[in-house]
């Protein structure tokens, strides 16, 4: 992959969908606009932090290279280099994949 050249800020992770393999159903090639949104992704780049009420940076409970799961409809997707990526907040993300 790719050097990205982007940083989110505040609260943002910058994560990359996991694409499922090639669904095939009863020899019926399921197309790209049929499938569903996977939630599964790659962590690519962590904002800068979100800031508790006295000003204090709290932490991301995820780190660059995590699997994570994402909530379905959350976030907002960009294209980067014929890449696409999603930027969502730290909230968005349900789950880290063990």
């Amino acid at each position: 992959m790719a050097k990205v050249n982007i940083k989110p800020i505040g609260d943002r992770v910058l994560v990359q969908h996991i694409e499922e393999k090639e669904q095939v159903r009863g020899g019926i090639i399921i197309p790209d606009s049929a499938k569903e949104k996977p939630q599964e992704a790659k962590v690519i780049a962590l904002g800068t932090g979100k800031k508790d009420e006295n000003g204090k940076l709290v932490p991301f409970e995820v780190k660059v290279g995590d699997k994570v799961l994402i909530s379905k409809y959350g976030g907002t997707e960009v294209k980067i280099e014929d890449q696409k990526f999603t930027l969502v907040r730290e909230d968005d993300i349900l789950g880290v994949i063990a």
